[in-house]
């Protein structure tokens, strides 16, 4: 069985792997303002998608087989310099592109301060929630077309990209809202969702360093150095 049956199995029939619409980029802030309980909600359903007989965290192999036992090894080696691959050395960055050292080290320290309070939060994740991905009609759906990045970790994570690719939306604010409405409880919110933010922002943020995108580097380290005090206010 494919990858993508894999995951559809776990999904509930209410999120569309093959969503018609248009990208959701394309809504403007007064747009999404009105629709994004859809995000949300589609975003929450995905998490409760049954994940029975699948073990550990991060993101799926071709199996849809995670490699590692816990959230903390799974974060912590997501920035092993001698990790196989597109990685390998990675920190060579510092000395050749914008990435800085300092800057990085500080918020993975941050990251790791708080991985306690999203361990055992296990979820089938999406991992790709990026508006230009993301797919809806701007009134009753969205959907998911890629699942390429999906696997097991706290569900904040799919919030923490939304947030990460525009944060003047304001989506730790609306969801905070969402779910004061909804008698949804999130426990320790603040601090799981700050992990998974600092974790995918400096991930994004090495990536874009990576293909010499300064621009794209600047906005990531604003939206980073200013998102504490947008949680902590909440």
């Amino acid at each position: 069985m494919s990858k993508d049956h894999i995951i559809k199995s776990m999904l509930s029939e209410q999120v569309s792997m093959t969503p018609n619409g248009f990208l959701a980029d394309a809504l403007n802030p007064q747009q999404f303002a009105k629709v994004y309980e859809l995000f949300f909600d589609s975003i929450l359903k995905i998490s409760a998608s049954d994940i029975t007989g699948v073990e550990g965290y991060g993101e799926f192999n071709e199996n849809c087989k995670t490699e590692y036992s816990t959230c903390r090894e799974f974060l912590v080696d997501t920035f092993a310099n001698d990790k196989e691959g597109y990685w390998y050395h990675w920190k060579e960055l510092y000395d050749t592109t914008i990435l800085d050292r300092e800057f990085v080290e500080k918020y993975l320290m941050e990251m790791e301060a708080r991985i306690e309070y999203c361990e055992g939060r296990r979820y089938l994740v999406n991992n790709n929630t990026f508006f230009e991905i993301m797919i809806t009609d701007g009134k009753t759906q969205v959907g998911f077309p890629d699942w390429s990045r999906s696997g097991i970790c706290d569900f904040l994570l799919d919030f923490a990209i939304m947030d990460l690719n525009k944060p003047y939306l304001n989506i730790p604010e609306l969801l905070f809202e969402y779910c004061s409405k909804r008698n949804i409880v999130i426990p320790d919110f603040k601090e799981r969702f700050l992990c998974m933010a600092y974790y995918k922002g400096i991930d994004v943020l090495r990536w874009h360093a990576s293909i010499d995108d300064e621009e794209s580097c600047m906005s990531i380290m604003k939206s980073i150095s200013e998102l504490k005090d947008r949680i902590y206010a909440l």
